[in-house]
């Protein structure tokens, strides 16, 4: 089959998927209804490349015909331009399309819980932490997705010993991902009266935010417990049982959250972290299995793995996976970090082509 075959039979399904979709007895089914709507939307960039690379295919054989035929000169000059064009175009599109038929991560369209802990370093690994947790609120913000605190523990001079929150938005966990593993900083701290630079670390972890339909929790398997929360609040601090702490019985995960006024709010998203992390039990098989054979997805493998330096006094950032150096330290805490992850995906994604063609 060659490749305008399989995107013409791609672009069948996501016509067939359409139909189904519209029809009473599927709309009716919910959970069904959801996998076909994510699966229709997947499809629809196959879909687009396919509309392009036919278009593409039918003006080369135009301007082909026009070649052999036309006895005009200059319009055979004109159609030999345009041949060549439309051929590199052609060119482009099939090493664009190779790449959209390669099996993505199923999870990349998710939404992410994010995890932060300060690491070595004591109160400067807080602080550090802080600041990570920042730098990612900046980078949500201006991709217009939006994050919810779960739950954290302030450090004793600032920032953060761990945080916990959720972003929520299109293909979050896709371009988050590849910031799970171990963060070092570089820098002399506050505290520090000699000037001399330390260095402190805090880990990451990413997580694909699992939904109702990736794992069913009996409620008979979770133990609610409430108490009060803590830190910032207005004066239902520490006198109404809001927060909320769930065990989960059969693995004796524990998940507490704290950060919404409302107790329902925080039981509703207590439970999203606790079905991510049941999830995460499964999902992680999946990690181990392509962890080998991808350096730069650091985060499906050793989560306890260095990946990124910030060195304050030299302004430098350096991705040890892909030996990648810039000296924007400023611009990157302050949430630019798009051109390190666009990086990182460009480094997996020929990673996952290289995968197909061996296999």
């Amino acid at each position: 089959m060659d490749l305008l075959e399989k995107l013409e039979a791609l672009y069948k399904r996501q016509d067939e998927i359409q139909q189904l979709m519209n029809e009473p007895g599927v709309m009716n089914d919910m959970k069904r209804y959801i996998r076909l709507n994510k699966d229709y939307k997947e499809l629809q960039p196959v879909v687009d490349a396919y509309l392009k690379y036919s278009t593409v295919i039918r003006h080369i054989e135009s301007a082909k015909e026009v070649m052999l035929t036309e006895k005009d000169e200059e319009l055979r000059d004109y159609a030999r331009e345009e041949f060549n064009q439309l051929n590199l175009d052609r060119e482009k599109l099939e090493e664009d399309i190779r790449l959209l038929l390669v099996p993505a991560d199923p999870q990349d369209s998710k939404n992410a819980v994010v995890e932060i802990r300060a690491g070595t370093g004591g109160d400067e690994a807080s602080l550090f932490a802080g600041d990570l947790f920042r730098m990612y609120s900046r980078y949500c913000e201006n991709k217009g997705w939006k994050v919810e605190l779960v739950s954290y523990t302030e450090g004793t001079v600032g920032g953060f010993k761990e945080v916990i929150f959720d972003v929520k938005g299109d293909y979050v966990y896709g371009q988050l991902k590849y910031e799970s593993g171990v963060h070092r900083v570089q820098r002399i701290p506050q505290t520090e009266t000699q000037g001399r630079i330390h260095t402190s670390a805090a880990s990451v972890v990413v997580l694909p935010e699992a939904d109702e339909f990736d794992v069913e929790i009996k409620p008979s398997d979770v133990r609610k417990d409430t108490f009060c929360s803590s830190g910032p609040g207005g004066q239902s601090v520490n006198t109404t049982y809001s927060a909320v702490r769930l065990t989960h019985l059969p693995t004796g995960i524990t998940v507490s959250c704290q950060d919404q006024k409302s107790q329902l709010k925080n039981l509703e998203q207590a439970m999203t972290v606790l079905r991510t992390r049941i999830f995460e039990l499964e999902y992680q098989k999946y990690l181990d299995e392509i962890s080998s054979k991808r350096k730069t997805m650091v985060s499906t493998g050793d989560r306890s793995a260095k990946i990124r330096t910030y060195n304050w006094p030299q302004s430098r950032i350096t991705d040890h996976r892909i030996n990648m150096t810039l000296y924007n330290l400023p611009a990157v805490i302050d949430g630019d970090i798009q051109e390190l992850i666009d990086a990182l995906q460009l480094a997996e994604n020929a990673e996952r082509l290289k995968e197909a063609v061996n296999a």
